[in-house]
């Protein structure tokens, strides 16, 4: 064997030995790179994910901060009306216990606790109405806002609630019996809402309002 043909093949030996190194290189470079890539689209799914959490988190802080701001704003209503009212019957010579508080979506100002109150409250609250009226005008001229507060006088609207909310049952009861329709005497939206409501809790019958004010009335009907 010749010195050339020996160099040849100790070339040849080295060249075999070297592409399975090569290859081990390239396939862990490939998958370097898979890694990489892997890694960078877990980032950019986590910054995703980030981001819409707090998108969703800034959501629910300004939903919060918009209750927290109604619900200051009607605690202001009521006690722009308790100053209002303490001074009106200071000027009427009343005595009386003012109570401030939030339902929902209205301010809601009772008086109670003193004599001759119902003297405030009139014949089927014609008075009473007409001071809520006085009250909200003061709070919008304070505040500069359309009021929609409530004022009761000596509990005649809580027991007037009481009262229609039998008397919606009762209504429903008897017609989902008999199936003849019964028609209420005319009321105001704030009462017809307090049958319908009641209404509503009895199964087999609805209630309608019919007619134009201040004639509107409540129908219940039973279903088939």
């Amino acid at each position: 064997m010749t010195a050339e043909t020996t160099a040849h093949e100790e070339q040849e030996i080295r060249e075999d030995a070297a592409e399975p190194v090569a290859a081990e290189a390239l396939g862990a470079d490939s998958i370097d790179t898979a890694e990489a890539d892997v890694e960078t689209e877990a980032v950019e799914s986590d910054r995703e994910i980030s981001d819409d959490d707090s998108d969703d988190s800034a959501d629910e802080e300004d939903d919060d901060e918009d209750e927290v701001d109604d619900e200051e704003r009607l605690v202001e209503e009521g006690e722009i009306a308790g100053d209002y009212l303490e001074q009106l019957l200071d000027v009427l010579d009343f005595d009386g216990d003012i109570d401030l508080d939030v339902d929902g979506d209205r301010a809601i100002v009772s008086i109670d606790g003193g004599d001759d109150l119902t003297k405030l409250v009139g014949r089927k609250g014609e008075v009473l109405d007409a001071l809520q009226e006085l009250t909200r005008l003061a709070v919008q001229q304070s505040t500069g806002d359309r009021s929609r507060l409530m004022l009761d006088i000596a509990r005649w609207r809580a027991d007037r609630r009481d009262r229609l909310a039998r008397l919606g049952t009762e209504v429903a009861e008897r017609v989902r019996k008999s199936g003849e329709r019964e028609e209420l005497d005319p009321m105001t939206p704030f009462e017809r809402k307090i049958v319908h409501d009641a209404v509503a809790a009895v199964d087999g019958v609805v209630s309608e309002s019919e007619g134009a004010e201040p004639k509107r009335r409540v129908v219940v009907l039973r279903t088939s």
